[in-house]
């Protein structure tokens, strides 16, 4: 499969939409609606269906044309972004599954592959830098409201450039966008730095409840359903709260559990040797060597226990 490929498909196609994971963080937000754009300007009109997100991510270009739900039973071409496998498709996978040709742009080394066409970068520390590359390839010009989303996805999965995965290249691509006009620092400050109050008050609250074990390697801390109640919190106001823990000193994981409708997911952080990913696959889920997650069923302390056990068998 060559990038000729997907083109190839893209100017096949009348209908196209644009999917990515459940609970989308800034790099879903921001490669999706990069590729929507790019669409756009390249004379394509796309549907770009994401059912929920974090208001932070409001500031971003074409956050309005962002659709929930779509009567189109088939399209003819389907892109999932920055998501490793169909299941967590937002529970639109159908949409994926029904269309006549699938695509997958990604960075996940845990990624199944479910398209027909997959482009898969694992070496890439965000699927929006992948995007960067994939765009000039076609030659569509990387205009300022592309690269402020692809911005936004770089900066929210890089950390603010702090992980591990952040490459030379990241920064030249980072300075090329500088140039083609894009705030870099009020991306920045939009995306990473501001807090919604309810995510202010979910990490006091989970600070507070922050427990170090196996001799202080593993941080672990968890918000309830109550929590989210109780501060009106909204969808994606719980970003953040696992690197809480990454970042004590001493910890080399850090463990986030949140009470949901369909059980209790996780998140894990490492520092330095833990594939944390490891750790997901064994429940199902899955991500990258320093950051992944899961979903498991039971109630906190129940779950807490299996991941525990299994974090500390890593260490």
């Amino acid at each position: 499969m060559t990038l000729d490929d997907i083109l190839e498909q893209i100017n096949q196609a009348e209908k196209i939409v644009i999917l990515t994971h459940e609970n989308p963080d800034g790099d879903a937000m921001g490669s999706s609606l990069a590729m929507y754009h790019a669409l756009k300007n390249y004379g394509k009109n796309p549907d770009i269906i994401i059912p929920e997100h974090s208001k932070v991510f409001n500031c971003l270009p074409g956050i309005n044309e962002i659709k929930t739900k779509t009567d189109v039973e088939h399209y003819d071409l389907a892109i999932s972004l920055d998501c490793a496998t169909i299941k967590m498709l937002n529970g639109f996978s159908n949409y994926f599954e029904n269309a006549k040709a699938k695509v997958c742009i990604d960075h996940h080394s845990t990624n199944t592959m479910f398209g027909d066409y997959n482009y898969v970068n694992p070496d890439a520390p965000a699927c929006s830098q992948i995007l960067l590359v994939v765009l000039e390839y076609f030659g569509i010009e990387i205009t300022k409201n592309i690269g402020t989303c692809i911005l936004a996805g770089i900066i929210t999965d890089t950390g603010g450039f702090k992980y591990s995965g952040v490459t030379a290249e990241t920064f030249e691509f980072v300075a090329w966008l500088l140039n083609k006009g894009v705030n870099v620092s009020k991306v920045y400050r939009e995306v990473l730095q501001t807090k919604t109050k309810a995510n202010f008050e979910l990490h006091r609250i989970a600070n507070n409840r922050i427990e170090f074990l196996e001799n202080g390697k593993i941080a672990y801390t968890y918000i309830t359903a109550e929590d989210e109640q109780n501060v009106h919190a909204e969808n994606g106001d719980h970003e953040g709260i696992v690197e809480l823990g990454r970042d004590v000193e001493g910890v080399e994981v850090s463990v986030f559990i949140r009470q949901t409708e369909k059980g209790c997911k996780i998140s894990l952080r490492s520092n330095d040797y833990v594939n944390v990913s490891d750790a997901c696959m064994v429940f199902g889920g899955g991500g990258h060597p320093r950051a992944a997650g899961c979903t498991i069923p039971g109630t906190i302390e129940q779950v807490k226990d299996k991941v525990i056990k299994e974090v500390a068998r890593l260490l």
